[in-house]
């Protein structure tokens, strides 16, 4: 009887991996106490290198660096998914595993299994602003407001030096920013652009040859001469889908669209790599940070440690040197001139 009690025992205290009993069904692992991902990767699919893309499809996985005991994954032939329950519940005894690296899966339409999570988008409204690089010349200006008003909203009136020289007429649309501060690298003080801030938008009514007479038919923040005009697009909504890299991308965040030195989740930052670098709308990249040694503990036996991951963000718009991206999740506290990655290793 003793035998028997602690044969079951020991069976239930085995990490455990339940076949399903058609060879189409996939094999369901729960996670125990010493897994890491970069472990289950190499044991059931022998590729780590994906991880990314598993930490993005997947809301529960907060931090790539840690997993949990009693997370579930459906284990393929050649790929990971986390069963969507929800996340574990919380036990007091119950402590994060760590990991050093994920492996992601990409699902296409036609194998995703009912519950899988899908393919991540993000909405944006048209708030963002970009930065003016070098070289950037606006449309136009605005260049007064009816009655000498120092700042004016919508329905308002204001004047624009745009005229038919310009070949512009009646009914046309510009968007209104504010060339707000001038921008420098954190790292090697280069002169990055100008932040611009959207304002609005503006519809020309009475056209003479150099100017014109406009009305403000949206406004985001108040208008005030010497605002710059751009031809106008509708940015108030769209989708930005995540998109795989095609190149390996290395840059830092340069400014946030705030202003403020602490950066989070939701907040929106301009980063150093554009079109020019391989950069493009939709490319999720990893924040991070190196640690640094105190040498009088290794009397340099040691010279790096492992980069601490910060979180991750996704290019919205790109421009030649510089993007414009949106923070998605964040592990720790994040400041300009933090590290960005195509990969974090």
């Amino acid at each position: 009887m003793k035998i028997r009690v602690l044969l079951l025992v020991t069976f239930l205290l085995l990490p455990t991996f339940v076949h399903a009993a058609g060879q189409e069904e996939p094999a369901i692992y729960v996670i125990t106490q010493g897994d890491t991902l970069w472990g289950l990767s190499e044991r059931f699919i022998k590729d780590p290198k994906y991880w990314p893309e598993l930490w993005s499809r997947n809301g529960q996985v907060t931090n790539p660096h840690f997993i949990y005991p009693a997370q579930k994954l459906r284990v393929f032939p050649d790929r990971l998914e986390y069963v969507s329950e929800g996340p574990a519940p919380a036990l007091p005894e119950q402590k994060a595993v760590a990991v050093t690296a994920a492996v992601a899966v990409a699902v296409t339409a036609a194998e995703t299994p009912r519950d899988a999570a899908v393919e991540k988008t993000y909405v944006l409204y048209g708030t963002e602003g970009f930065l003016a690089e070098k070289g950037f010349r606006p449309a136009g200006l605005v260049i007064g407001t009816q009655h000498d008003r120092v700042v004016s909203g919508i329905d308002d009136i204001v004047y624009t030096d745009i005229g038919t020289d310009q070949h512009a007429g009646g009914g046309d649309k510009f968007s209104i920013f504010l060339k707000d501060a001038s921008v420098s690298h954190p790292v090697n003080n280069e002169e990055m652009g100008f932040k611009m801030i959207p304002l609005g938008v503006l519809q020309l009514t009475d056209i003479e040859r150099k100017s014109s007479r406009a009305i403000i038919t949206k406004s985001i923040r108040e208008v005030s001469p010497g605002a710059c005009l751009l031809p106008y697009k509708d940015n108030s909504r769209r989708e930005v889908t995540l998109k795989n890299g095609r190149n390996d991308l290395r840059g830092y965040i340069i400014e946030s669209h705030s202003g403020t030195g602490i950066i989070a989740a939701g907040d929106v930052v301009y980063i150093d790599l554009g079109t020019s670098q391989g950069a493009e709308v939709g490319n999720m990249l990893y924040i991070i940070r190196d640690v640094t040694i105190d040498q009088r503990y290794v009397e340099g036996r040691i010279d790096k440690l492992p980069q601490e991951l910060l979180g991750a963000l996704v290019i919205l718009a790109t421009g030649s040197k510089t993007s414009t991206a949106l923070v998605v999740k964040s592990i720790d506290t994040i400041h300009k001139g933090d590290r960005i990655v195509s990969l974090a290793k």
